[in-house]
């Protein structure tokens, strides 16, 4: 599955064309284009979907999303360990 998921901007790196940054998603840390926010700054709060940042978000929205996405096991799905999740997938299918 592939999620926009709300993110806080942790770094910037100014000198980078297109524009990046560091995104901190609950965690997980994440390089993201940034060049649709060029006014964004370190402390405020995007979406992010495939790795670009698409909007800001209010920091109560981010957080509540963030918190449903964790609770529903999506933030794994989305940021965990893909050699790991593939063994699980692949034993729990002999199981059935």
């Amino acid at each position: 599955m592939c999620l926009a998921v709300p993110g806080k901007v942790v770094a910037i790196d100014e000198g980078t064309d297109p524009l990046t940054g560091l995104v901190d998603f609950g965690g997980v840390q994440k390089q993201a284009c940034l060049e649709y926010l060029p006014d964004v700054r370190v402390g405020e709060y995007v979406i992010v979907h495939v790795g670009f940042a698409l909007q800001k978000l209010d920091e109560e929205s981010a957080r509540a999303s963030l918190e449903l996405f964790e609770q529903l096991g999506l933030l794994e799905e989305e940021f965990g360990d893909a050699w790991e999740q593939a063994e699980r997938q692949g034993s729990g299918s002999e199981n059935r």
